[in-house]
């Protein structure tokens, strides 16, 4: 290492820089936020649900973090423009995004309807697109670059659990046009990348378990949780601080990757 090389503690500072984080009010989204935020963004927390938004900013902001709260529903353009426009308007840029909403019915293809497709494509997906587009619009303009960071799955490499073949659709899309949308931004100095995480221990999991969705979940994760080299569910916080390595600058020569954390799921 060179005598002028950035220091550790600047390599993962992110003062000055915005980053938006869809799906950021709870479980890996608001572990996200944490990180992004104790580094020293001043992070938007975009979710459809704005009171628990509202919360977790409230949060941050007594412990001395930059956080606003923003309502947005990831499968609507004009939504998404708006939150975008907004996050200028409160801080001026946009450096980071972190594509994280996405939801996971258990229903199996036979019991499935076409809506049922649809709804989880239109959140997982083509959220993926609408938010990724419109903020990189915004980091081209800047001739800054930028980070934008794809929550993914280990189902976009192999399916977990029968139900889930929606879900798996989507998160092999969003790891297809996270590899090419990398190829696209380069040249911009915006840098694309996922994050794939195994069992995680959230609300929305939790959530899962309580469906009566004619998948015995509770059978399902004890299974699943069996075959982790580990043997413990993930945390939020495991995939933040994949994530904020991600957005900081140890990752200055890193694009169109997949950081898999699944505690070694995958092996088995």
């Amino acid at each position: 290492m060179s005598i002028s090389s950035p220091s550790i503690t600047d390599l993962l500072s992110l003062t000055g820089r915005t980053a938006i984080v869809t799906g950021g009010a709870m479980g890996i989204g608001r572990g996200i936020v944490e990180r992004l935020a104790e580094a020293g963004a001043s992070v938007v927390i975009a979710d459809a649900d704005l009171e628990a938004a509202e919360t977790a900013a409230k949060e941050l902001v007594e412990h001395g973090r930059s956080a606003l709260a923003m309502y947005v529903d990831v499968g609507d353009a004009d939504e998404v423009h708006r939150l975008v426009a907004d996050t200028i308007g409160w801080r001026g840029r946009v450096d980071i995004l972190v594509n994280n909403a996405g939801i996971f019915p258990n229903v199996p293809v036979l019991d499935m309807t076409p809506d049922d497709f649809d709804r989880v494509l239109r959140t997982n997906l083509r959220g993926v697109y609408l938010c990724s587009r419109e903020a990189a619009l915004r980091m081209r303009q800047q001739e800054t670059g930028g980070r934008i960071i794809n929550v993914t799955s280990i189902d976009a490499l192999h399916p977990s659990s029968v139900g889930l073949a929606h879900y798996d659709a989507s998160k092999h899309g969003v790891w297809g046009f996270t590899k090419n949308l990398a190829l696209e931004l380069a040249p911009h100095g915006i840098w694309v990348n996922a994050i794939a995480p195994g069992a995680i221990a959230t609300p929305g999991v939790t959530a899962m378990q309580a469906t009566g969705s004619g998948v015995d979940m509770k059978a399902v994760l004890k299974a699943f949780l069996a075959q982790v080299p580990m043997r413990r569910m993930g945390a939020p916080d495991d995939i933040a601080r994949t994530a904020l390595f991600l957005a900081s600058d140890l990752a200055s020569y890193i694009t169109g990757a997949q950081i898999v954390v699944d505690g070694g799921r995958l092996l088995a």
